[in-house]
């Protein structure tokens, strides 16, 4: 199999495995195999697939995206190891009074996982958010 021909059979798989993980609650993904008429092995196989080469670009310190969902493929370049620390960060909530709304934090963009959730503004360094990124993914 020639190399676009395997990258457009990954892509298509990708966007197979985001749709099965975003089935509705409750329904099995046996379930959601059968109804959508896909073989399991098929799917588990390329859901190995996958995995696997999310875990060599995490590695290398890359994230991956399916392609065609409207977002872009982002790269973090490999920097020099340094010591990261967390601090909390106060802000007021935007109903406290109609003088705060102007100094209330608006995010715009949140990174969720299953144990957290991080909000960027557009005042972030984007070396900042790389750092956080790969701190909470565990791709350090």
């Amino acid at each position: 199999m020639d190399k676009i021909t395997h990258e457009i059979r990954l892509n298509h798989w990708m966007q197979i495995v985001e749709q099965c993980q975003a089935r509705p609650e409750g329904q099995s993904a046996k379930q959601w195999l059968t109804d959508n008429g896909i073989c399991s092995k098929t799917y588990y196989y390329w859901l190995r697939k996958i995995r696997r080469l999310a875990y060599e670009q995490s590695a290398s310190n890359s994230i991956i995206q399916p392609a065609g969902t409207g977002n872009a493929v982002a790269t973090v370049a490999s920097e020099p190891e340094v010591p990261v620390s967390f601090a909390e960060i106060p802000f007021r909530i935007g109903n406290e009074s109609s003088d705060s709304h102007n100094n209330c934090f608006q995010p715009t963009a949140v990174v969720k996982t299953g144990k957290a959730s991080i909000a960027f503004s557009n005042e972030a360094v984007p070396e900042l958010m790389a750092s956080v990124i790969r701190e909470v993914l565990g791709c350090a």
